[in-house]
């Protein structure tokens, strides 16, 4: 148990809840994470039996005992909860009187897990209608893209890197729209990976660029009001001296 505790466990706190699109990156996460807990058996076997005796002698039967018994509905409980605590509200309340953690990997597994033709359309529509806006960070955008991507080749459909950067090409916002055509007259065909380097380059550079107007427009602003209190300062002390003169 020591051994288990001192493992690095993935980060479950961001996986998105299972709502039925999402099952197969869903179940392969929480599948990894219960590898390292070593709990995984649980999905693939049925609990140990009670002990059966056969007074002919015809047949051996191997009896589980106590300790087995009590670590496998200890490790189901723990299987179960981090299930249904990853699941969305409809999904929850349907499965929330399963008490086998196994039963309802099952359940899941042949209402999701098998070749869908209505899933793929899904997948494939929602990475076809993505696009870019101004108003959101752009390599926050670029990782939900690849999230998208990722999703279609989960789907076994192949798709080489230059088209997934193609794509993404005509994807960009408006005020991108300069840079995207410098892109496209390079002679070079971009990967995805490639591409996303020089978008986040250029993301930086354009960061530097809109902090370097801010601190002109600062510099300017307070050469303005500098000049101001100078000519305030210069109207009150005329008026004065005109005053001590009459």
């Amino acid at each position: 148990m020591a051994t288990t505790l001192n493992k690095t466990l993935p980060d479950l706190s961001k996986l998105e809840p299972l709502d039925g699109n999402n099952y197969k990156r869903w179940s392969q996460k929480l599948l990894i994470f219960f590898e390292q807990l070593e709990v995984d058996y649980i999905l693939f076997n049925d609990p140990p039996t009670d002990i059966v005796t056969d007074n002919s002698n015809s047949a051996n039967i191997i009896v589980d005992d106590d300790a087995t018994k009590k670590k496998f509905e200890k490790d189901n409980k723990i299987v179960r909860g981090h299930l249904l605590n990853h699941m969305t509200n409809p999904l929850f309340d349907l499965f929330i009187n399963y008490k086998s953690a196994k039963v309802i990997w099952d359940s899941l597994e042949k209402k999701y897990g098998r070749d869908d033709a209505g899933k793929k359309k899904y997948v494939i529509e929602k990475w076809i209608k993505f696009q870019m806006v101004d108003d959101k960070p752009i390599m926050e955008q670029v990782h939900e893209y690849e999230n998208l991507t990722a999703d279609v080749l989960n789907e076994s459909m192949e798709m080489c890197e230059i088209l997934q950067a193609n794509v993404l090409l005509e994807k960009f916002p408006p005020s991108w729209s300069d840079y995207r055509n410098q892109l496209k007259h390079k002679k070079k065909n971009l990967t995805l990976q490639e591409l996303i380097s020089h978008m986040r380059t250029e993301e930086a550079n354009r960061l530097k660029d809109e902090e370097s107007e801010l601190l002109k427009d600062k510099m300017k602003s307070l050469s303005l009001n500098s000049s101001k209190a100078n000519l305030v300062e210069f109207s009150s002390t005329f008026v004065k001296d005109r005053f001590k003169g009459k």
